[in-house]
């Protein structure tokens, strides 16, 4: 292909454009996000995804490892180092479940419950830098929501999918 039928075929509309994708735009928006969470959380001494465990603990505080990671969509192996991480830095425990040794328990200690207030203006600061109204912000939250859950659908085994009426 010469230079000039390159420069057409890179031009076409059939030709994928980075800016038209779906999925950069989720990616390059996740990017954004992160760094304001970093900035939020630095006080806090806390990562991203730290954050999140957090979160979860102080709704349900005593979860399994592993409600803990169907509940951030996080396996195991990504999961048992940030909790290990937040275990040294003293604001969770991990313990074997005394009905059945398989399972661990993660509870939150009182430097852990404690930092949940100090917590509580993130959310704020992230809704500000978004620039949406909570309403508009609830909705694409919502949106976000069918997405996943589409996704995870079509991502699963055809076994486990159902025909669309």
């Amino acid at each position: 292909m010469n230079r000039s039928n390159r420069s057409a075929a890179a031009a076409s509309p059939a030709s994928p454009r980075l800016d038209a994708q779906l999925c950069f735009a989720l990616y390059s928006a996740q990017l954004a996000m992160g760094k304001i969470y970093r900035k939020l959380l630095s006080d806090l001494g806390l990562t991203y995804p730290q954050y999140l465990v957090m979160l979860v603990l102080w709704e349900a505080d005593g979860m399994t490892v592993t409600a803990l990671g169907e509940r951030l969509y996080l396996d195991s192996a990504t999961l048992t180092p940030l909790l290990k991480r937040l275990q040294s830095m003293g604001l969770l425990r991990r313990d074997r479940a005394a009905n059945d040794q398989r399972q661990v328990r993660v509870t939150l200690t009182q430097t852990g419950s404690d930092l949940r207030g100090r917590a509580a203006g993130v959310q704020d600061g992230v809704l500000c830098a978004t620039g949406c109204t909570p309403g508009h912000a609830r909705v694409l939250k919502a949106e976000l929501e069918e997405l996943r859950a589409h996704l995870l659908a079509a991502s699963s085994p055809m076994e486990n999918r159902t025909a669309p009426d």
